[in-house]
């Protein structure tokens, strides 16, 4: 649970996008609020096509929300070409994929060096792309100046994205699924390098994955997206071993730790333009169709009301008429 000041936060942030031939509007982010104090690694976790890299891509300034806005140290953030160059040397972005990310033409100096010309540094540019790359843990960063992305290895590689992002001294960094293209024996040393740099330059994160065991290894705090909602907040302790929402018990017992049989949810996610109405897991809950809302009096809320949107600050939270009616697992 955090109590350093709001970095970054989305208020009442809603992304949706148009259907096609007069079909209705998918609502991919679908009212979030969600804060990121200072300081801070919050994992945002959930299944493919929950919201989770829409609203990483909205807190980026990448897509403008349809209603809500993000609000940078206290600032609501505007979409002039100026202010969002402004603000995105100051909270960038690294992707899952590094060897999508890095030009196979451009040698590793120039792909570090590339922010630092886009945004018209002044200084010493390669003692700059130096520093990042050592920072990465690129040690001596001489060695890796002149190589090209076919050179390096995939952790390697993901090192040179890491630098590319840490060359202009940001203090947030959006992850999303920072080590899904890595090998299990590279995965760690990305975890240990971006708690380093946390610890060393103070630096926040917000880390995009549908991985619960890597939210475990680097997150103060957790976020569970469910089809455009955040659906459970807290600490990631909190969350990860008593679980409140069905759905964020469904994706922790299917890991190889946990007790107990795995639950296997029914069906897909729903459209996000046909959203049902109640809690949009209902469809899918295995509280529900186990006859346990229905002992406990919620089932016909769980059908009909939509629980309220959670707020963005640290403290435990859960979008269930179930977990709220005081039922644990």
């Amino acid at each position: 649970m955090t109590t350093s000041p709001s970095l970054l936060a989305a208020q009442d942030l809603h992304v949706a996008f148009p259907g096609r031939h007069g079909a209705a509007s998918a609502r991919a982010v679908d009212g979030v609020e969600l804060d990121i104090g200072a300081g801070e690694i919050v994992a945002l976790v959930g299944e493919s096509g929950c919201g989770k890299t829409t609203l990483a891509r909205a807190l980026l300034g990448l897509v403008p929300p349809t209603r809500g806005r993000v609000v940078f140290r206290g600032e609501p953030l505007t979409y002039s070409s100026r202010a969002l160059k402004a603000y995105r040397r100051r909270v960038q972005l690294i992707l899952q994929d590094p060897t999508g990310s890095l030009n196979p033409r451009h040698t590793v100096y120039d792909a570090v060096a590339e922010g630092l010309r886009i945004h018209g540094y002044g200084g010493d540019e390669r003692a700059a792309v130096a520093e990042a790359l050592s920072r990465a843990g690129l040690r001596p960063p001489e060695r890796f100046l002149l190589r090209y992305p076919h050179e390096l290895s995939g952790g390697q590689r993901q090192r040179v994205v890491i630098a590319g992002a840490l060359v202009l001294e940001p203090e947030l960094l959006v992850a999303d699924e920072p080590v899904a293209s890595l090998d299990a024996s590279v995965r760690g040393e990305i975890l240990a390098l971006l708690l380093r740099l946390r610890a060393d330059l103070g630096l926040s994160a917000l880390v995009v994955t549908h991985d619960l065991g890597l939210a475990w290894n680097i997150a103060d705090r957790v976020a569970v997206m469910y089809l455009g909602r955040i659906v459970e907040t807290g600490a990631v302790e909190q969350v990860l071993t008593a679980p409140r929402h069905p759905y964020t018990q469904a994706l922790l017992s299917v890991l190889p730790e946990a007790p107990g049989d795995p639950v296997v949810l029914t069906g897909e996610p729903p459209d996000p333009s046909r959203i049902p109405s109640g809690c949009r897991f209902h469809a899918r809950c295995q509280i529900l169709a186990g006859g346990e809302a229905e002992r406990v009096g919620v089932a016909d809320a769980c059908r009909s009301e939509d629980p309220e949107v959670l707020g963005g600050g640290g403290e435990a939270q859960v979008a269930c008429h179930w977990a709220r009616a005081g039922i644990t697992a």
